[in-house]
């Protein structure tokens, strides 16, 4: 879907004004007490963006993955956790809209849309993360319900969401998605303490003998839930890929910014031929992830398949980001090794996207398997 031009050119005005104004001041502060950002999540709410990838139907605003990838680049730019709280959600979204029964997208879309409720993933465990083939947790038929067990792990918003979608085996090799509504027989055992990506909750998630409607069975039919949660992985690959472009530009900014006014041997260290070159590199690669990015989410809007696209994406947006946050650390030298500066901050986020929405080294293979299809 493309909106009109003004329509684009304000709602991002939008997004980069709030993440100046209110995200970015507030960022590293809030990252170095590991606070959750209520006030923030309070005015994204406000600002619509928890529905911006849900049918205006079901009361989203259905933007499109061009600039839903916009969007998420400017949010990591500001900080990378406020752009967690939402992309997982807006998985989910993805998930139900896509495979969803009719009664499931009527029942949750809209109450996902305002952010009433707020969703969480549930794929990863202690024994299968890039492998879901190897999950463990069950969905047993009992009457007109399932009864989950079993537990997840890595799961962002499971405190502060209420709405998961589980991936579950129904029987020993099928796997199918069920919507779970937070209650008795989900338990949030603990959080797990991490090197970046502060702020924001990841926790391990207890499912015992919960009781699962079969209506919550997305799709309404056994067995396709790997097909499912998949479709919503490619979008999450995009928003993924969009969080690394947000971050490495931060971190050229940064390094920009810096090597303006630092001086040395008398003049500032941006006329040192070694710091443009350093410079010069780390923008190249910023925009060729921005130009990965967004012929993956073009390829989404025009309803093609974009899994090898977005898999590239993902991979050098990533790689990307980790290599610009420790270049601009080197251009800032003791100062970006300071919580004085951000970059830090940025060096310590940046691994999180190269292992999360599926790992760089899956994404070879997808990238591989594809290119060999391809030229059959």
């Amino acid at each position: 879907m493309r909106e009109p031009v003004q329509e684009r050119d304000l709602i991002l005005a939008t997004v980069k004004a709030f993440v100046d104004r209110e995200v970015v001041p507030a960022a590293s502060a809030l990252e170095h007490r590991n606070e959750y950002p209520a006030a923030l999540v309070e005015r994204m709410k406000a600002m619509g963006l928890f529905g911006i990838n849900v049918p205006e139907a079901y009361g989203g605003t259905a933007l499109g993955a061009t600039l839903y990838a916009e969007i998420f680049e400017e949010l990591a730019r500001g900080w990378m956790s406020v752009a967690g709280v939402l992309g997982t959600h807006l998985v989910i979204c993805d998930v139900i809209t896509h495979h969803g029964t009719a009664d499931q997208k009527t029942r949750y879309l809209p109450i996902l849309a305002s952010a009433a409720k707020r969703g969480a993933l549930a794929l990863t465990e202690p024994d299968a993360g890039s492998d879901l083939r190897a999950i463990r947790t069950t969905a047993t038929r009992a009457g007109t319900e399932y009864v989950l067990n079993g537990s997840k792990m890595w799961i962002t918003n499971a405190r502060h969401g209420d709405i998961f979608v589980v991936l579950a085996k129904t029987d020993p090799d099928r796997l199918s998605a069920f919507i779970v509504e937070k209650g008795d027989g989900v338990q949030v055992t603990r959080d797990i303490d991490k090197l970046g990506y502060k702020g924001i909750e990841t926790c391990e998630v207890l499912f015992e003998d919960c009781r699962v409607p079969a209506a919550n069975l997305i799709g309404g039919e056994e067995g396709s839930g790997l097909r499912h949660v998949m479709t919503g992985l490619e979008a999450e690959r995009i928003n993924v890929a969009a969080r690394g472009v947000g971050l490495a530009r931060a971190a050229l900014e940064e390094a920009l910014k810096y090597a303006q006014v630092r001086r040395t041997f008398g003049k500032p260290i941006a006329e040192h031929q070694a710091i443009q070159q350093m410079l010069a590199t780390m923008a190249t690669k910023v925009e060729a992830a921005r130009q990965l990015t967004r012929f993956a989410a073009a390829k989404k809007d025009r309803g093609e398949r974009c899994d090898l696209e977005a898999g590239m994406a993902k991979l050098f947006a990533t790689e990307t980001a980790q290599e610009v946050s420790l270049d601009a650390m080197r251009v800032l030298g003791a100062n970006g090794y300071s919580t004085d500066f951000p970059v830090e901050r940025f060096y310590r986020d940046a691994p999180l996207l190269i292992i999360g929405g599926g790992t760089n080294e899956i994404q070879r293979l997808v990238i591989a398997r594809a290119l060999l299809k391809r030229s059959q």
